[in-house]
Parts: structure tokens; sequence; C-alpha cells
């Protein structure tokens, strides 16, 4: 349950677990008081363990002049620390920082690995059950891996195809394509995991991980069908905020086993991830010739930029097939 905010010590005197409570006193994402924690961490590390409020902007300077420079990061990367490190000044610490002046990481396009519908289909062939379905919802909706694990009953309307991703990147939500020929392998789903909650209610278990505010407006809704996850844990396991013994979502690397062993048994030599199918499937949409504003909102990106990346993929394609 590595996706679920362990609980803080009360009135802790460690630096770490203040910069933790007051993180989540502002209302940051737990993605994103991880990444946070990581970056400052290393600064302090890099910086021989001194405290940050000993420090200030050249020290910042220095250490993402490292991390463009030493460590080749990219410029997101490089960004993400520096965001990081203005929260803890800025809004932790509360220092005005002097204007900052650090080398910047050098820009290098990379454009994403993307398979064919045909190199999709010979994947797909090597999988079977849940893992079958689950690739086909990444590819068939242009799910982010962990949209995919987080996943409930709830979340799909089969009268209206669609599928709802809750609390996505930028904990938003959005609502995406649902393929037809996928609504008969999820109803089976739904139906496995239906006896599944069944049974462990039956053995005093059957409660599920609720998001905070809705766990105590509505306590007994980590008891019904809805909330419960699609792609169940094979599992029962204790929560780390609470301890209460629940079913989980299935773990990230069960999926990336499965991944890993239908690309070399379909002989693909192209390096798959699960967020290749994402890839895959906005290029899949360009070739349908849907427009970048519809796909930006079909796959949740902020700005139109990075929609149009795709457009680059699909142009490489073209001139390679007409070499």
């Amino acid at each position: 349950m590595d996706d679920i905010r362990p609980a803080t010590p009360q009135r802790s005197q460690r630096f770490v677990h203040q910069i933790q409570q007051d993180l989540r006193d502002k209302g940051y994402a737990f993605q994103t008081e991880k990444t946070y924690l990581h970056w400052i961490k290393r600064y302090i590390i890099f910086h021989n363990k001194r405290h940050p409020a000993q420090m200030g902007a050249d020290d910042i300077n220095v250490f993402l002049s490292h991390l463009g420079s030493q460590r080749n990061c990219s410029p997101a990367t490089q960004r993400i620390a520096l965001n990081a490190l203005i929260y803890l000044y800025r809004k932790f610490l509360k220092v005005d920082l002097e204007p900052l002046a650090f080398e910047k990481a050098r820009q290098r396009r990379r454009l994403p690995v993307v398979l064919s519908h045909g190199e999709v289909n010979g994947i797909l062939t090597c999988l079977d059950g849940k893992y079958h379905l689950m690739v086909s919802l990444l590819y068939g909706a242009g799910l982010r891996q962990s949209e995919l694990l987080n996943l409930r009953i709830k979340d799909i309307d089969f009268e209206l195809n669609t599928l709802t991703v809750r609390s996505g990147k930028g904990d938003k939500d959005r609502t995406t394509l649902l393929p037809t020929t996928l609504l008969v392998p999820l109803q089976r789903q739904i139906a496995e995991v239906q006896k599944l909650h069944t049974r462990d209610i039956e053995d005093g278990f059957g409660e599920v991980y609720l998001p905070n505010a809705l766990a105590q407006k509505n306590p007994r809704a980590a008891f019904e069908l809805g909330w419960q996850f699609l792609f169940p844990s094979t599992r029962i396991g204790a929560c780390p905020r609470t301890g209460v013994m629940r079913r989980h979502h299935l773990h990230h690397t069960a999926l990336r086993k499965h991944v890993m062993k239908a690309r070399l048994k379909a002989g693909i030599t192209k390096p798959v991830k699960c967020h290749t199918f994402r890839h895959s499937f906005a290029t899949r949409l360009l070739q349908k010739v849907y427009d970048l504003r519809t796909m930006q909102k079909l796959l949740g990106h902020n700005d139109v930029k990075t929609t149009e990346i795709y457009t680059h993929v699909l142009g490489q394609r073209a001139n390679s097939s007409e070499q």
C-alpha cells in the first residue's frame, strides 16, 4: 500500500516530519509530498547535512547547477528539484530568496516509444485474464499505470461507455473513452471482484481504503461494492496509516512483470513499459484524425504542447516508412 500516506509522529521535532506535516496541512498530493521530500533530502545531503535555514540562494544555485551539468538530469527533473526548494524556503521556512542564477540543464528532445496496433495485439495475445484486460485499458483508454490501478467499480459507466479517472495527475478528474470491446470482460472482472468482496466480508474484512474526507463523512462506503478496486490485490494487508487490515489494489510490480514477459514472448525488441501503451493510444488517436484539443482532454494534459509531441512521433514514423 505504498500509495497511502503513512501516519506522521505527533509533535515530532524532526525537520523531515515537520515538512511532511506542513505539506499535508497545505493539501499537497501524496506523490508531490514524496517528490519534494526526496529533493529536499538530496539538497541537504549534497551540502554535507547543513540545515537549510543556514543556507540560501547561492547554495541552491550550486545544487541545481550540479544536477544540470554533473548529473546530466533533464530540464524537467531540474525544475521539479527547483519547485521543491522554492516550497522549502518560501512556504515552509518563510524566507525570501534572492533571484536564482543556476546553470540550466540542457534540453534534449526525446520522442516516446510507440507501438503499432499490430505490436500491441501481439503483446495482448501473450496475456490472459485480468492482465489482458489491464493492458487493454491502458491502450484503449490511454490511462497512466497509477490511474488504472486506482480504478474503482463505480468509475465505469456502461451506459455511456465512459471511464472516469479520479484524482489523476495534478489531482484532477477526467472522463475518457471506454472501448465497447472491453464491456463484457469488464463485467466479468466486476463479477469476480464481487465474489471476492463477499468472501472478505464473511471473513470479517471487506473494508477498502477511502480518501480521507469521504472516510470521515461516510465510513460505511468502505464496504460498498462500488468503492472496491477494479483490480484488487491477491492479499489483505495492514493499512500503513491506520493499521486496519484491508485489501488494496494490485501492486504495480505485478503488472510490470506480466508486461515484460509478454513483450519477450511476442518477440518485440522495443523497450516497453506500462506507459508505452498510453503513448500508443495517443498516436492511434492522431491516426484517426482526432484534433489536439480533444486529445488533450482525453489524456488529461495541462498544456496542449505536451500533446503536440505525438505529431512529431507520427511524422517520424511516416518518414521512416517512406525510406
